[in-house]
């Protein structure tokens, strides 16, 4: 009978748009922290995670969206809150944010009923946001994110002042017609170890629609060495350019044997689903299978701890996350 790493996965954090990318549960929360998140989703997007997490769009010139989204403050004391809409963009290195209260186009189209609120110790309200795209708007995907931020009260000559804040990202494609496609490819699955000993899963992601996108998924490798399988460990990679051709990389903890698996993994961002399955080797420190790896951006897989028969077996990755200062 073929032998199963027992994987006892923890849950995954959601990636952020800064302290949080939505609201925390309570009990997890840091107490210095504003958590914000989205109420509303659209109808036709109701198989689209990411518009559960995040404002993600298609409007015609003179269109306008309203989105409930919730402030909670997990302060053990009152708060002031601002809220503002600010500047993002998307490149090669994901999706980043403007410093500050920075603008672009799309912040222009952002209201709010409310620019600030006072939240009692642990407590939350919900705020109004609407999009309304002007006639002369620029055609293509616009981005932003609608921040939450909370500033510790301090001395007017304290040489420290501490900023909390979180926020929704906006991803908001315009034009005239239907919405333009998403679209991306899986493959090269291969592996190595590095020179310390650590074996990496790697693959090729090129996004090749007309949207950036966020992806979520799973690694699963099965048929190894004695017939050991371990998985399926949940994967998230954020954000793919359009355009963006990379090699992404998960590391696995060093005590994953050597020897012949088969690595499937699967990616879905939207309606869009991806699958690419290959054998792949780990061996000696520096020995990689036929797949080339490249720099590229981690997985995010959750922390996980699997167990062998003979043994505990720990196999530990880590994912990139979107930080503010």
């Amino acid at each position: 009978m073929r032998n199963r790493l027992a994987a006892l996965a923890l849950v995954p954090l959601l990636v952020g748009t800064g302290a949080a990318a939505h609201a925390k549960p309570h009990h997890d929360a840091d107490p210095t922290s504003v958590g914000v998140r989205l109420v509303d989703a659209p109808l036709e997007r109701r198989d689209d995670y990411r518009a559960h997490i995040y404002i993600v769009d298609h409007l015609n010139p003179g269109d306008t969206i309203e989105r409930r989204i919730e402030v909670t403050n997990y302060s053990p004391s009152a708060r002031d809150i601002a809220l503002y809409p600010g500047a993002a963009f998307v490149d090669k290195e994901g999706f980043l944010f403007g410093d500050g209260r920075a603008d672009n186009e799309l912040t222009e189209w952002i209201t709010l009923d409310e620019t600030e609120v006072r939240l009692d110790a642990e407590s939350r309200t919900r705020v109004l946001a609407r999009i309304t795209v002007p006639d002369d708007a620029t055609s293509g995907e616009h981005y932003g994110v609608i921040w939450a931020e909370a500033g510790d009260r301090h001395e007017p000559h304290a040489n420290v002042h501490n900023v909390a804040r979180s926020g929704i990202r906006v991803y908001l494609s315009i034009g005239a017609g239907g919405e333009p496609p998403s679209n991306f490819e899986l493959d090269d699955l291969g592996a190595k170890r590095t020179k310390d000993g650590q074996p990496v899963v790697s693959a090729r992601l090129r996004n090749t629609g007309q949207r950036a996108l966020d992806l979520r998924g799973e690694l699963t490798l099965t048929d190894g060495p004695g017939g050991l399988s371990a998985g399926p460990f949940p994967v998230e990679i954020t954000t793919l350019a359009v355009g963006d051709d990379r090699v992404v990389e998960l590391p696995l903890d060093a005590v994953v044997p050597d020897g012949r698996w088969t690595a499937k993994l699967t990616l879905t961002s939207g309606k869009v689903d991806r699958e690419s399955t290959a054998t792949v080797v780990f061996g000696p420190a520096l020995v990689e299978s036929s797949a080339a790896v490249g720099p590229g951006t981690m997985l995010g897989i959750s922390g996980l701890v699997a167990l062998l028969a003979v043994g505990a077996l720990g196999v530990v990755a880590y994912r990139r996350r979107d930080r503010t200062g």
